[in-house]
């Protein structure tokens, strides 16, 4: 098998300013998850964080049920091309218990007006209400109702943060495994790829990372998997055999406690022949991305993501 060569764009050094507002949003969420120890009061805490950041502007939405799964459908007000064309399947995170369209609206709307394309956001089910594989069944459901509401594969990116990420890739083995039209690219965002918390950076970036920890991680895989092993290859995306997969593109901040987990599964994919391009993000914590009114790395990130998207679409945006 070919080994594909490695992609990778190196974002520029962290400037003074954007450093200050790492340190401001550290700040807020370490204010907001002071006392929130259990995965409820997690939830709740991300909720209200996410509830004092301003809602997306210049977008349309259409409230979907997409096979099942409650959804919102987001489009940018100044097009006024049809529904069916361009869309991203967008997977939040939130470390599978948590998250919703509040928390992930601003960031699906940002995506959908730099990709000039629709973005269905999915509010799938969470633990510990539903456990695996509740999850990735949603995501898998939405997928195929965006092809049976006559969106073609090629124009169908998926994308997801964190958890999201996770399922995002989880999603599409399973949409290989019965040899189902792909989709044209996979994009994940701080990825949670490894369930066993294995990777060295889980401990080697434990004091640069705040926004989550080895503890939580091993908790939060234990509230999703129950008594299925987390090297479980239909778990654990890093353990998944690739080959065939879409091409994918990962981003990672370089002080993150997930920069293994996203290294690793890049490693891994390239040795297997998929198209893979690697963005290592100097100084960006968790998530990051989720953050494009506060921090200008989130929008420079999400950019790049809407620019890979765009590429990889069968059917370009009009320039």
């Amino acid at each position: 098998m070919p080994v594909i060569p490695a992609h990778a764009y190196d974002p520029p050094p962290q400037t003074d300013a954007s450093k200050q507002q790492v340190d401001k949003l550290v700040g807020l969420w370490k204010e907001h998850h002071a006392d929130a120890d259990s995965p409820k009061e997690r939830r709740a805490a991300f909720e209200t964080l996410m509830a004092s950041t301003p809602e997306p502007t210049r977008i349309q939405i259409r409230n979907v049920d997409a096979g099942g799964v409650n959804a919102q459908l987001i489009w940018p007000a100044r097009l006024h091309h049809p529904v069916g064309r361009r869309v991203i399947l967008y997977v939040h995170g939130g470390g599978f218990n948590s998250g919703s369209l509040r928390t992930h609206r601003a960031l699906a709307g940002s995506l959908a007006k730099a990709a000039s394309a629709d973005v269905l956001l999915i509010d799938y089910r969470l633990v510990p209400e539903y456990t695996y594989p509740s999850q990735i069944d949603d995501a898998l459901a939405a997928y195929r109702w965006l092809l049976d509401s006559g969106y073609d594969n090629d124009n169908i990116v998926i994308a997801g943060d964190a958890a999201g990420g996770n399922l995002a890739i989880e999603a599409t083995l399973r949409q290989m495994q019965v040899k189902g039209p792909l989709p044209a690219a996979v994009i994940a965002m701080s990825p949670i790829t490894d369930l066993a918390a294995a990777g060295a950076s889980v401990k080697s970036n434990a004091l640069s990372d705040p926004l989550i920890s080895e503890a939580h991680l091993k908790a939060l895989s234990k509230a999703y998997l129950g008594e299925r092993s987390p090297t479980d290859p239909q778990a654990s995306p890093v353990q998944a055999d690739l080959t065939g997969f879409p091409p994918l593109l990962m981003q990672v901040g370089s002080g993150e406690v997930l920069l293994d987990d996203t290294l690793r599964l890049a490693d891994k994919a390239r040795q297997a022949g998929v198209d893979v391009t690697t963005e290592v993000w100097p100084g960006m914590v968790h998530q990051w991305q989720l953050f494009p009114f506060w921090l200008d790395d989130a929008r420079r990130a999400n950019q790049r993501i809407a620019e890979y998207a765009m590429s990889h679409f069968a059917d370009k945006p009009a320039q």
